[in-house]
């Protein structure tokens, strides 16, 4: 049977994709935010429970830092962004898949928080809803709707993104 450390390894890429989701393509601050993760895992791995779901509580973990790292910065000082870039990391040679995922990352991007961080566990990590109830520490009915309000909000986003896209050639 492999070790704490082997089984903690094993879900790192699926800890660094949702932080780089949360962080907004952040890759240095989703690359801190998987590290405070992991050591807090390991400082605290007398508290796991040898039989329960590693993954949920690796991920509870990481949204219980991002959520304390959110609220020290809405009641933190503020400060005025110098340079911002909204472009996600080219992935295709295509050009239209490059397009629609940037359409797509910036439609993420505009979601609220909560639906975000629902949307992303559930479509991108492929958790289960009660597992994502568990993480976020909410009903897994509230998981539901939710991720409804989430996707519908989603489309509309990316509607509205496609149709400024269209000009009209005479």
């Amino acid at each position: 049977m492999p070790s704490f450390e082997d089984r903690l390894i094993e879900y790192i890429p699926n800890l660094r994709r949702y932080a780089r989701a949360l962080m907004r393509g952040d890759a240095l601050a989703a690359d801190d935010l998987v590290q405070d993760c992991l050591e807090r895992a390991l400082s605290r791995f007398h508290r796991w429970r040898a039989g329960s779901n590693l993954r949920a509580w690796l991920f509870t973990i990481m949204h219980n830092i991002h959520a304390n790292q959110v609220r020290r910065i809405t009641n933190g000082p503020k400060f005025v962004e110098l340079i911002e870039t909204d472009d996600p990391p080219a992935i295709s040679e295509d050009v239209e898949n490059q397009l629609t995922l940037r359409d797509l990352h910036r439609a993420i991007a505009d979601l609220s928080p909560e639906q975000r961080e629902i949307l992303l566990l559930v479509s991108l990590e492929g958790l289960r809803y009660q597992d994502v109830a568990n993480i976020l520490g909410v009903p897994a009915g509230t998981v539901m709707s939710k991720l409804s309000r989430a996707r519908k909000r989603l489309k509309e986003i990316v509607n509205d993104t496609q149709t400024q896209h269209i000009r009209r050639v005479k």
